[in-house]
């Protein structure tokens, strides 16, 4: 949301919709309330079945990046990218796929 936008959500307090909201980049989708639950659950089991130490890194990276200048934030997602790539999870992940098995990762 850029900050005009913000600041006028902030001083007027007013809600928005689903729409207007998936529009300003607040959600990353919408759905229908009687689907919420069953999207909401097929988002976490998708999240869950990930390898812990790549999802923990991953969102610790996004975050990071957020406040780096360009050139260092793609300094910086190299450097996750080659650790995120030795790691023991990305291993494993790299030979189930060879050998045409799930991955079992972190467990």
């Amino acid at each position: 949301v850029g900050a005009k936008k913000a600041m006028e959500m902030l001083l007027t307090g007013e809600a928005i919709s689903a729409a207007d909201a998936l529009a300003a980049g607040l959600v990353s989708r919408v759905v229908p309330a009687a689907e919420l639950e069953a999207t909401v659950r097929a988002l976490a089991g998708r999240i869950a079945s990930s390898s812990p130490f790549v999802v923990a890194i991953g969102k610790r990276a996004f975050y990071r990046q957020l406040q780096m200048p360009q050139p260092l934030a793609y300094d910086y997602a190299q450097d996750v990218m080659s650790l995120n790539a030795a790691a023991a999870d990305a291993q494993e992940g790299m030979k189930a796929f060879l050998e045409k098995r799930p991955a079992q990762c972190g467990r």
